[in-house]
Formats: structure tokens, C-alpha cells, sequence
């Protein structure tokens, strides 16, 4: 007969095996969107990803990479399993920490388990390791080659380690497995920070199993020395250490005159005989904790030392190289994350405090050609001290961010904030919006996959929600079952268990409302960041599984019979778990998805041959980064990133052929833009001068002419631009050999072209795109996408033309009668209908999430676009076959009409599609109506999806009044006049003809 330690090891290794095999049933078949197609690239090849860097994770998911034996399509797919397979070692671990709770919570003596005891341990482990595997912010990384599923895997495995080590009575094993878990915190160092944060919450479990009478007070000295232990890794050891060696580096080649890497050697060498000497010292002494100490501290350097990797493979120059840390001082500043700016903690401004003083800090260093350079200064500023705070929430300096301030606090233009203000943001906003609504949603429920969504409960189960809703396969709800069990086990260890309980609730508190002011966010994400916060949900998840010990008591009592009660408490709640995978199985499998990686070709085939591909942002990016490195498609175009091109970094690397792309040319020499140099150059228009040569301006920067020159009152130089208006000639000869102007725009041509700056200052990036404009001379073809076209400093708007999904710098101006963008038909025509792929976007079981759905929206954007093209030209057969092929393509059964959609419904008609003009303008404004009748019903505030359904309707009405459709339309108007009153009836601003 099975004793408890194998039940309890088989019953576990069953669990990992469900967990595992639902995440790989239902894992993504290639790159997703948002990090994984950077991840996947940079591990393939061991590149660099982006701050802090995550060396363990890329060194472990290439090798789940061989599994593709060669077959570069299937890269993704197995790191993705790789996810996966962390994922379900998560849910291992989850299920024997909640044993382990279990067993200190019921008293258990080690081998003398009675039947009901692991009956009732075995169910409680079961139902919370299950409720978690099926939970939605866990599921959703479980799926997918992010750091988020292998960080999971270390924090799971860490405080079972706790857990373990708590239960062991030989202090010879008990310090093994201390530097057990010091080792394992080196490594998570190599994927994600997570970890650390659970440190003062498991400092507790040393404080109570070392001393039997725990006070108050010890209590908060151990979670102190915890968060001490936590600071100095975070703080001293992984920024410290290095950013320590640098300055020791600086001093030995720059004030001594040794070569570089000196400074490094002789930091290394103290440092290592420093470490020894000491653990000498402890041997020699007997002293076993500080022994033990330095022990751990050594194993977290082990596992620390993965990060060698990043400086390595830094110095290969690989094509995806951010940061380009090759020496201690750019390492430093990887690690330290400075590229992304400072958010105040404790103390700061509010958002309408003006800037009084602005001093030069620290010098900023970069490796030269004999020593370290000074090639800037760190800037300190100071606010006016009368809109400072302590515990600053409301601190950003963006003018969105403070439009959204108010907004959100209700404040008028010129009103001031208070610190009532700044507490009622972190309590509505951070705390509630992006923390709680995030909690609700894996233990209650969500109401759909939109942005902002809402969570729901058990009452929100008999709410009549229109089709739009109920049909969106994100809409899940648990009625609150998982919650209540959790509140229930919650309660239970706090009466039971109380050191345990106070371990698990600081767990839940660490990971969760902790991180939330330590992560200080602003007003507005680029998307939902629940996944952070999957720590959190962790600790929530052992007390759901207590939870079920709690129901088994309280029937034990009743029966007499502890064995019966377990079996019936399992009984019971594990439906709870089983209604979580039934809810979120259609959301969380992500079979037949291509899209993501689809959506990065057609991006590319929309290019000529070697072509510059300039991009946005992450999903602009990343897929492409993906498709290209891993896949090898399309390797001569060179995509640029336009953020990035702010860095002297970045742009050196463009200076380099990469693949089957050429390297770019650039006329400014390095230290033209190196960091510290040209960062910004403010517009200041000079008297009578209306516009600058462009090739004449980038001469003058060049030569360090004084004519740029202006005063900072600082250290550093800077320049300026005098015109906003910069005058590039075109060279018609070059431009005619080249063939490069289509037939149809022959007489668009423009000899000269301004590139006129749209604000008040030329970022880096944008003096290198005006300089590239100018140094290419039209050598290679230019191309933007439409966020970066949107985004670039310089208006060029007239002078592109469309060619499928990318937007092509021609030497044309659009004439003022040509109200669209200009769009080569012939060639757009015949991307879309050739070199486009559009994978399983005609599947209704497929499950497109809103991220998918919003890059559908732009390839029906680009389609109208050269519709309308075609049908200006007078070609109506094509047109009227590209609508109908995005309709076969891009279905509503499969991608719901949308924004696009229904700006298309004029080029329906005119193709003569009125009946299928009438079924997307019944789709649409059925959506629409249900959506603002439940918006008035629910007063709701209105958001962007809302103002888009009135606007729609707005913009239907006259469409079918025109064609002769009077019955809809007026049926229309009445139902809008219903919700919204006569005035909302009138005409709308989408009109695209």
C-alpha cells in the first residue's frame, strides 16, 4: 500500500501531467504578438533582447529550439512548449506547497498521515493547482515564449523550497537547501525580478520555525531583513557589483593610463579574494550561519553569472543588438533599464508642477579609442516643492498622461491636484483598475476581451448583455466560486494557521498590491498587464485549495468521518475548477493562429528588393524581427525601429550590412551622433530665413560649423535647426535611371521636396531618417508603416505612395484633387491578392483576440484604400474583386465587421454589392445600437469603441438615404434618437470619399 509521501509525489506528477497537457494542446503554433516574436528571434540565434535582458531564459529555450530538428517553421512552436512544460512544473510545485500548507494547517505529523488527512490534502491540492492552471492571466503565458511562464516556474519553486526547508529538523540539511534556494534565486535573476519579491514573505518562515515565541515586532524585523536581502540583490548585487567594477575600470584607464579591462581584473580579483577570505574565515570559526551566508551569496553569483552571456554575444555584433552592451558602461546601463526613464517612488512631483531648476549630475562615459569619454551629463531636476508629494502618483510629464489625469480626477484646465487627488488615483486607478479588476478576473470573471474590460460575478450571470458581448469568446464567468473558496481557505488557515497565514498573505501582498506602488503606473498601458501580477493570483491559489480542507472540516464534523468528508469536499469543488476550463478554453486556445506572424509578411511584401522598412512599435516590430531571423523571409529589407533611431547605438548598427541588406548611408559622422551629441536640436527660426537646404544643413552639423551653435548654460553643446522648412533637391537624373516613379505619377513629379519638421524641436532619430533621405538618394527604396509615417518628426505625407501596406518616399507631391492617399492600384492590387497570407482569418473557431482583430482592421483599411484607387482609375472589376476577396478572407463569422468595415460600405455600393453593402451595415449597427443602448442602460462612461458605434451609425444613415434605402435609415435614426436624442442623427466625420 502507497505510503503518503508517494501518494502524495504520484498525485502531483497527475496533476503536472493535466495542467501540461491542456497548455499543449492548446498552445500558439507560431510567434504571438508583444514579446514572444522578440524572444523567440533572440534566443534562436543567443541575440540580444531588450533591458534588463533575460540570458538563463534565451540559453534554455534554445535548446527547446533543437526539437525542431532544422525546420525553422517550427522554432516557435516548440519554444512555446517549452512555456508550456514550465507552466505545468508551476502547477507541480503549486499543488505540493498547498499539500505542504495543508499538513502544517491540520497539524499532520510527519508519517503518521491518517486516510482523511491525505484524502482531504490530495483534493485540497488538486482543486487549487487546478483553479490556477485554468485561471486567465496564468493560462494566457502558459501558451506562448514569453519570460513570464519559466519566471512562474522559479517563484513556484522557490517557495516550495521554503516550504520544504521548514519542515527539515537536521541544520545540516536545512542549510543545503538554503543554498539550494539561493542558487535558484541566481538563476530567476536570468529570466525575470519576480522572485525576488517574495523574499521578505518567506523570511517569515525562517523568523517562526527558528523561534517558537514570534512577536509583532520580530515579525516586522524579519520581513524587513527580508526586503534588506531583497534590496541587496536587486540593488547591490545586480546593478551594484558591476556598476562598482565600471568605476573602478574608469579609474584604472583613465586616471592611471592601464588599458581597458584592467579596472575589471583587479575589481574581480579583490572581490573573489575577498569572498574566499571570508568563507575562510567562517570555516575556520565554526560559524555555520555565516558560512551558510556566504555559501548562498556565491550560488546566487553562479546563477547571476548566465548574464556573461549578454556582454559575449554583445560583442558579435548580432543583427537584433539593443543596447549594445559590449563594455562594463553600457552593460550597466542595460541592467539598470535607463533607456526607459524614471518613475518617482517615494517621494516626487504631481503633473502640474513646472520645472525650476535643471543641474548637471554624474558624467556619462563611453568607451573611446584610449580611455572612457564624458559624452554627456545625467540631468537633475528640480520641481517647484510646493507639487511635490510623498508617495507621488500622479507624475507624468506627457501631455497625454496629464490630459487623462484630469479626466480621471475630474479636474479643470489650471486646477491643481491634491494629495487627496493623488491617493484617490492609486486607490481607483492603479490599485483598482490595474490590480483588483485584473484579481476579479481569474477568480470571478471577465466581461469580454476589450480593453478596460470589467469583471463580473454571480449576479452579472442573469444580465441580459447583447450579442456583442455574450458572443465574444473572452466573455467568462465563474460566479465568483473560485473567489469564494479562496476567501474561505483564507479564512480558514488565518484561525487555523496563523504563521502560515500571515507567510501566504504577505506572498499575496508582495506580488500584488506591493508591486502595484513599486510599479507606480500611469494613466494609460499599451495593453493589460495582468500578466505581472500572476504571483499574486499564485499565493490566492493556495487558499482556494485550503479552502476545500476548510469545506472537508466542517463536514468531518458533521459526519465523523474525515476520509468521507474529504472525498465529498473534492467532490464538490473541483466543478469549480472544471467551469474555469470550460469558461476559458475558446479564449486560451490559440490553435490556427497565424496571424501575427502573417500580418509581419505581408508587411515586408509590401516592399521592393532591399528595401528600408522604417516601423513603430512593439507589434510593428517584433513579428517582423521574427519572420526574418527565424523564418529567413524577406531578409533584404532592413527594418528599422524609429524609437530606437534615437540612439547612437542603433544607428551605428545600421552602418553595418545585416543578411541580404546592404548597410545604410549616412553623411554625419559618428561623433555627430554619438550619445550626449544631437540628442535634441530645437526649431529656432531665424529671421528671414524661410527654408535650409537639407544636404546644406547636415554640412554645416557636420563641420561643427558655430552658425548651429546654442546656449544650454550647462557643460554640453548643443545645436539648433534654424528652419523648420528643409529643402531637399531631387536629382532627376538619379531618380530617371532609376525607374522608380510609376507610369501614372510621371506628372506628380516634385524637383524639390520639404521636409518640413511638424514640432518644435529634430529628435536624433529624425536627423538620421532626414539624413539618410538625403545621403540615399534614392539609391534604395524608403518605406514606412502607418505608425511610424504618423510619428517621424517631418512631414512627408504628400510625398509617399501606398503600395499595399506600406507607405513608399517617391519623389511626387499629391495634387490637392486627390483627397486619399496616393496608392499605386496596379502594385497594391497585386501584393494584396498575390504575396498576402491570411491564415486561418476565415475560421470562427480560430480565437482572434482584439489584438488580431486590430491588425484585420488594418489590412481592410489598406483594402479600401486601394479600392478606392481602382475605382478613381475606373477599374470597378478589380475593385469589386478586392472587396469581395477581403470579405472571403477576413469574414465576419470569423473577424467581426469593424470601423473598416463599414467605411467600405460606399465601395460596395458603387461596385454594384448592395446586398452585400446592407449585411455589413446590419452587422455593424446592430453591434453599434447594442452597444449604446447597453452603455445608456449600464451608464457607462463613454469610451473610443463607443464614440466609434454612434459615428457609425451617423455615418450609415445618409449612405442609405442616398442609395434609396429610406425604410433603414429611418429605422436607424429612430433607434439612435431613442438612446441619444434627435441631435445624434446628423452626419458623420468617417466619411473616406
Amino acid at each position: 500500500m502507497l505510503n503518503y509521501k508517494q501518494i502524495n509525489n504520484l498525485t502531483g506528477w497527475v496533476v503536472f501531467a493535466v495542467a501540461t497537457l491542456v497548455y499543449v494542446l492548446t498552445v500558439e503554433q507560431t510567434a504571438s504578438f508583444w514579446d514572444p516574436g522578440e524572444f523567440i528571434a533572440v534566443a534562436y540565434k543567443l541575440q540580444v533582447p531588450h533591458p534588463p535582458g533575460a540570458p538563463f531564459f534565451l540559453l534554455v529555450y534554445r535548446m527547446f529550439s533543437f526539437f525542431a530538428f532544422g525546420d525553422p517553421l517550427q522554432v516557435a512552436y516548440w519554444m512555446n512548449i517549452g512555456s508550456a512544460l514550465f507552466s505545468g512544473f508551476s502547477i507541480l510545485f503549486l499543488f505540493w506547497s498547498i499539500t505542504l500548507f495543508g499538513k502544517k494547517l491540520f497539524k499532520v505529523i510527519e508519517g503518521q498521515e491518517s486516510k482523511g488527512e491525505t484524502i482531504t490534502l490530495m483534493g485540497a491540492g488538486i482543486v487549487g493547482a487546478l483553479v490556477y492552471t485554468f485561471s486567465d492571466s496564468f493560462w494566457y503565458s502558459a501558451v506562448e515564449s514569453e519570460v513570464y511562464a519559466m519566471s512562474s516556474f522559479f517563484t513556484a519553486i522557490v517557495i516550495w523550497a521554503f516550504l520544504k526547508w521548514d519542515v527539515i529538523k537536521d541544520p545540516r540539511e536545512e542549510n543545503k537547501w538554503m543554498i539550494f534556494i539561493a542558487y535558484l534565486v541566481g538563476l530567476s535573476i536570468g529570466v525575470h525580478l519576480l522572485n525576488l519579491v517574495t523574499l521578505p514573505a518567506l523570511a517569515l518562515i525562517y523568523y517562526f520555525k527558528k523561534y517558537e515565541n514570534p512577536t509583532l515586532k520580530g515579525g516586522l524585523l524579519a520581513m524587513f531583513l527580508g526586503g534588506v536581502a531583497l534590496i541587496i540583490i536587486n540593488n547591490l548585487i545586480i546593478p551594484g557589483l558591476p556598476s562598482l567594477a565600471g568605476s573602478m575600470e574608469i579609474f584604472f584607464v583613465n586616471s592611471i593610463g592601464l588599458p581597458f579591462g584592467s579596472g575589471i581584473v583587479v575589481f574581480m580579483l579583490l572581490f573573489f579574494t575577498a569572498v574566499f577570505f571570508a568563507y575562510k574565515y567562517s570555516r575556520k570559526k565554526g560559524n555555520a550561519i555565516l558560512n551558510t551566508a556566504l555559501l548562498s551569496f556565491i550560488f546566487i553569483l553562479i546563477g547571476y553569472a548566465s548574464y556573461a552571456l549578454i556582454v559575449v554575444r554583445a560583442n558579435q555584433d548580432p543583427v537584433i543588438n539593443e543596447n549594445a552592451p559590449k563594455d562594463i558602461v553600457s552593460y550597466v546601463s542595460y541592467l539598470k533599464r535607463e533607456q526607459y526613464g524614471y518613475r518617482p517612488l517615494l517621494h516626487g512631483q504631481y503633473f502640474t508642477a513646472q520645472l525650476v531648476a535643471q543641474e548637471e549630475g554624474a558624467p556619462v562615459y563611453m568607451k573611446g579609442k584610449d580611455k572612457y569619454e564624458i559624452v554627456d551629463y545625467s540631468l537633475v531636476n528640480t520641481y517647484d516643492p510646493t507639487k511635490t508629494t510623498i508617495l507621488p502618483r500622479i507624475y507624468s510629464t506627457q501631455e497625454n498622461h496629464k490630459r487623462l489625469y484630469r479626466q480621471k480626477l475630474g479636474l479643470r484646465e489650471g486646477q491643481d491636484p491634491t494629495f487627496g487627488d493623488n491617493i484617490y488615483f492609486m486607490f481607483s486607478h492603479q490599485l483598482g483598475k490595474m490590480y483588483w479588476r485584473y484579481f476579479m478576473w481569474n477568480f470571478s470573471g471577465k466581461e469580454s476581451d476589450f480593453s478596460d474590460a470589467p469583471w463580473v460575478g454571480i449576479t452579472d450571470a442573469f444580465k441580459d448583455y447583447p450579442d456583442y458581448i455574450t458572443e465574444n469568446k473572452g466573455h467568462n464567468n465563474y460566479l465568483m466560486l473560485p473567489l469564494l473558496l479562496g476567501i474561505i481557505g483564507l479564512f480558514f488557515q488565518a484561525k487555523a494557521d496563523p504563521k502560515s497565514f500571515y507567510v501566504n498573505l504577505m506572498l499575496f501582498l508582495m506580488m500584488g498590491v506591493v508591486l502595484v506602488l513599486y510599479l507606480n503606473s500611469p494613466p494609460v498601458e499599451p495593453r493589460e498587464r495582468d500578466y505581472i501580477y500572476v504571483g499574486s493570483f499564485y499565493a490566492f491559489a493556495i487558499w482556494v485549495g485550503l479552502g476545500v480542507m476548510a469545506i472537508a472540516h466542517m463536514i468531518g464534523r458533521a459526519t465523523k468521518n474525515m476520509a468521507t468528508a474529504g472525498i465529498i469536499a473534492t467532490l464538490l469543488t473541483l466543478p469549480v475548477a472544471g467551469l474555469m476550463g470550460a469558461q476559458n478554453w475558446n479564449d486560451h486556445n490559440r490553435k490556427g493562429r497565424y496571424f501575427s506572424v502573417d500580418s509581419a509578411r505581408n508587411f515586408l511584401a509590401s516592399c521592393a528588393p532591399n528595401a528600408i522598412l522604417f516601423t513603430g512599435g512593439d507589434n510593428d516590430t517584433f513579428p517582423l524581427w521574427y519572420v526574418q531571423e527565424v523564418e529567413g523571409f524577406r531578409t533584404d529589407v532592413r527594418v528599422i525601429v524609429l524609437s530606437y533611431f534615437d540612439t547612437d547605438w542603433y544607428v551605428e548598427q545600421m552602418t553595418r550590412p545585416v543578411n541580404e541588406s546592404e548597410a545604410l548611408p549616412f553623411s554625419l559622422d559618428p561623433n555627430r551622433y554619438q550619445k550626449g551629441t544631437n540628442d535634441v536640436l530645437y526649431v529656432m527660426e531665424r529671421e528671414g530665413m524661410n527654408a535650409i537646404s537639407a544636404k546644406e544643413y547636415l554640412k554645416l552639423l557636420n563641420s561643427g560649423s558655430d552658425l548651429l551653435k546654442m546656449e544650454t548654460g550647462g557643460k554640453s553643446v548643443a545645436n539648433m535647426v534654424p528652419s523648420r522648412n528643409l529643402i531637399l533637391e531631387v536629382d532627376s537624373s538619379a531618380v530617371a535611371s532609376k525607374d522608380i516613379i510609376p507610369e501614372e505619377f510621371a506628372s506628380l513629379f516634385a524637383p524639390q521636396m520639404n521636409l518640413q519638421v511638424t514640432g518644435n524641436y529634430v529628435t536624433k532619430g529624425t536627423l538620421m531618417l532626414i539624413d539618410l533621405i538625403v545621403s540615399n538618394n534614392w539609391d534604395r527604396p524608403i518605406y514606412f508603416n502607418n505608425t511610424s509615417l504618423a510619428t517621424i518628426g517631418i512631414n512627408i505625407e504628400d510625398h509617399v505612395v501606398m503600395e499595399g501596406l506600406t507607405y513608399r518616399l517617391l519623389p511626387v507631391r499629391k495634387p490637392e484633387y486627390v483627397r486619399e492617399e496616393l496608392v499605386n492600384a496596379d502594385l497594391a492590387y497585386e501584393n494584396y491578392m498575390t504575396k498576402f497570407a491570411f491564415r486561418g482569418m476565415n475560421n470562427p473557431d480560430a480565437y482572434l483576440d482584439e489584438e488580431y482583430r486590430r491588425f484585420a482592421s488594418n489590412h481592410r483599411s489598406a483594402l479600401n484604400s486601394i479600392a478606392i484607387a481602382l475605382l478613381d482609375e475606373g477599374d470597378m472589376e478589380k475593385a469589386a474583386t478586392l472587396l469581395n476577396y477581403g470579405l472571403e478572407v477576413m469574414p465576419n463569422e470569423a473577424i467581426p465587421y469593424d470601423l473598416s468595415s463599414g467605411q467600405s460600405v460606399p465601395l460596395f455600393f458603387e461596385v454594384g454589392e448592395d446586398e452585400k453593402a446592407l449585411d455589413i451595415i446590419n452587422e455593424v449597427s446592430k453591434k453599434s445600437l447594442d452597444m449604446i443602448e447597453f452603455y445608456t442602460e449600464e451608464n457607462r462612461e463613454y469610451d473610443r469603441e463607443m464614440m466609434i458605434s454612434i459615428e457609425m451609425i451617423r455615418y450609415f444613415i445618409p449612405l442609405l438615404e442616398e442609395r434609396g434605402y429610406q425604410e433603414k435609415a429611418q429605422e436607424l435614426k429612430l433607434r439612435m434618437e431613442q438612446f441619444l436624442g434627435p441631435q445624434q442623427s446628423g452626419g458623420s466625420a468617417l466619411d473616406r470619399r
